[in-house]
């Protein structure tokens, strides 16, 4: 390509990597080079050279949740604004296979690391982040933790997350401001940090609006959609009905119950009222009133303040905000 340009191999190399600066018509002579030659870049020569594409990645449980899909594609969009590659990883929830793929991660100098997912917050998963963060750090990388709380001051890592406390609260409010005093909770789940955050949301509402709070209207379960399903028909099967609203901890759980509710006669909102979280497939489909979560927003502050941290390892916690989307799946009571 240099002699196609008629310029030094060095005077090519200095202008591809924008490491150098160069006279416009140098420039254009090299440019027009790589036009007429069709020139890429070989990857494994660079990196024989010690020169790696820039690149940050998205590490989740799966890319077939909505609500991961939704995530990694706001750090891809971002990453593309940034002229850098996006890589994916997946763990499948394994521990161990979320290591080895840090462990992957900070060998290829991976600018920023970020791990996606509902978890267990106990003290092993504190340790374990902060060994990650302080191993990227060494090596120039940020570990950035997205949509999982913060881990303290002393550990090196960047925390985006939404606030699951304050959307159950509202939604929750939502139902009783329209007369519901019987809701129920699908998806509590002890010990996971997202679920029991939306719980005591909805237990903080149900305080504030001096309805008493009956444990038994909370129901335990994952959060997905035939676990929604199943929640809901033991219930109906256990006796009479003793609800009138229901807030499901996502809108998958809200579509399995809302099929349950339906397979025994029961119509959405004319004889329940329903409501979910995440506004994510299939609450439009379903007319559903939930939780809107800014998921894409969530993957692009996430690669955003990573690369503007100046001083890779440093600690910092956005918390982004959730608003309600009111459709036509909830009815006040008396109202058919």
């Amino acid at each position: 390509m240099a002699r196609h340009a008629g310029v030094s191999v060095a005077t090519v190399s200095r202008i591809l990597s924008g490491t150098y600066p160069s006279a416009p018509a140098t420039r254009g002579k090299v440019m027009r080079a790589v036009r007429e030659l069709d020139y890429v870049a070989n990857a494994h020569a660079r990196g024989l050279a010690g020169v790696r594409p820039k690149s940050v990645a998205i590490v989740v449980t799966s890319v077939v949740s909505p609500h991961y899909a939704h995530v990694a594609q706001g750090v891809q969009d971002q990453a593309v604004r940034e002229g850098r590659l996006c890589i994916v990883g997946t763990t499948g929830g394994d521990p161990e296979r979320e290591l080895a793929t840090v462990r992957l991660l900070r060998e290829e100098h991976a600018e920023a690391v970020i791990l996606v997912g509902n978890i267990v917050a106990d003290d092993a998963y504190r340790r374990r982040m902060a060994g990650y963060a302080r191993a990227l750090a060494v090596a120039g990388s940020q570990l950035v933790l997205c949509g999982r709380p913060p881990l303290g001051d002393d550990v090196p890592a960047i925390v985006v997350e939404y606030d699951n406390t304050g959307g159950a609260y509202a939604i929750t409010s939502h139902l009783l401001s329209a007369g519901h005093r019987r809701i129920l909770f699908l998806g509590r789940r002890p010990g996971y940090t997202t679920p029991e955050a939306r719980v005591a949301g909805y237990r903080a509402a149900l305080a504030a609006h001096r309805v008493p709070h009956d444990p038994l209207l909370e129901v335990d379960g994952t959060m997905e959609r035939h676990e929604g399903h199943r929640m809901m028909r033991e219930r109906l099967e256990a006796g009479p009905r003793d609800f009138t609203a229901v807030f499901a901890g996502n809108d998958l759980i809200a579509a399995g119950a809302r099929q349950a509710l339906r397979e025994r006669g029961l119509r959405v909102p004319d004889d329940v009222s329903l409501a979910g979280f995440d506004d994510l497939p299939p609450a439009a489909d379903i007319d559903l009133t939930t939780v809107h979560v800014p998921h894409e927003e969530l993957g692009r502050t996430a690669v955003r303040l990573a690369l503007e941290n100046a001083t890779p390892g440093a600690a910092q916690h956005v918390m982004l905000g959730t608003h309600i989307v009111v459709r036509d799946s909830v009815r006040p009571v008396g109202q058919g």
